[in-house]
Formats: structure tokens, sequence, C-alpha cells
């Protein structure tokens, strides 16, 4: 297991979700992997920290208050500066029409709640390490 968290270590992650437990769990997750963890309530929140802290790669939960992960992500792909920066999509559905909404706005993965730290650890492999 030493070597399989060594993909992800040091990698800042940010997780958007207005489910409490969900950051939690995430941020707990990925802190064990070495990952710094920036949580935001929601799109709103969310767009200013990445300003500050600008992530390595966002998950952004679909069904938020205000602004939802598909606005947030719209937003973030339109912005010159992290339009580069892999968007995962977390939702409780998993509907063809949920994912292809998805792609449209720019997302490069799709993953399903409850999701497992395989999955976490796995998105951000395969999106993080394409990238350098």
């Amino acid at each position: 297991m030493a070597e399989d968290s060594a993909g992800v270590a040091g990698l800042k992650v940010m997780v958007i979700d207005d489910s409490k437990t969900i950051r939690r769990t995430a941020e707990n997750l990925l802190k064990k992997e070495g990952c710094e963890v920036v949580t935001a309530v929601d799109g709103f929140e969310a767009l200013s920290k990445i300003a500050e802290h600008k992530p390595d790669i966002i998950f952004v939960d679909i069904m938020m208050p205000r602004l939802d992960g598909y606005q947030t992500c719209a937003l973030i792909k339109h912005n010159r500066t992290f339009k580069d920066t892999p968007v995962i999509m977390l939702s409780s559905k998993d509907s063809i029409f949920d994912r292809a909404r998805g792609r449209i706005v720019g997302s490069e993965q799709y993953l399903t709640k409850p999701f497992t730290r395989e999955d976490l650890l796995g998105a951000i492999k395969e999106h993080t390490t394409r990238r350098q």
C-alpha cells in the first residue's frame, strides 16, 4: 500500500459538497494519503478558495444550494487559469443524463456516492499524472 499512496502524496485536492459528512470523509481519507485538502460548502465558497489555493484536482457535488455542481464546474472550466484543472463530479444519482451533463460542462469523470477510497484515489491518479 505504501507505494500506492506515493502517487497522490503532496497533491492539493479540493472537495466541494454541502454534506459535512461527505466533506469530512473525503478529507480524512485523503489526508491519510498525504494530500493537502481544501473543502468548501458550495460553489460560491469554492470559487474564492480555488483562486486562493490553486488545487491540483477538484471534486464537486452536483446537488448543492445556490450554485450547483454543473454551474460550478462550468465556471471553473471557463476560467483561463483553472480550465485545465481536473473536475470530478460527485452524485448520488447515476443516470446517463447526469453523466452527459457533467461531460458537457467539462468534467473529467463522474463518481457515484457513496464513493470508496479506491474511487477517490483512482480518480486523482488518473487525472493528475496525465498533466505532469
